[in-house]
C-alpha cells in the first residue's frame, strides 16, 4: 500500500493528475488538487505514480515505503 500527499501551496491546477488518474485525484472549485483517496492499493500504484510524476508543479508525493 502506498500513500499520496499533496502540497496545496505548490498546486497550480494543471489537472494532469486528474487526467491520468481520475480515481485518485480531482480539483476543487478553486482549481486545487483534491485527493479522492490517499491510500493506494498495490495494483494501482503504477497509475498513481504516473499521475504524481505528471505534475509540472511537483505538488504531489507518492510514498510506497513499507514499515
Amino acid at each position: 500500500m502506498a500513500t499520496i500527499t499533496a502540497d496545496l501551496n505548490k498546486c497550480q491546477g494543471y489537472a494532469n493528475c486528474v487526467v491520468t488518474d481520475p480515481d485518485t485525484f480531482d480539483l476543487d472549485d478553486d482549481g486545487k488538487v483534491v485527493l479522492v483517496r490517499a491510500r493506494i492499493a498495490d495494483e494501482d500504484v503504477a497509475v498513481a505514480d504516473e499521475a504524481v510524476r505528471s505534475c509540472p508543479a511537483a505538488a504531489l508525493m507518492l510514498d510506497s515505503s513499507r514499515s
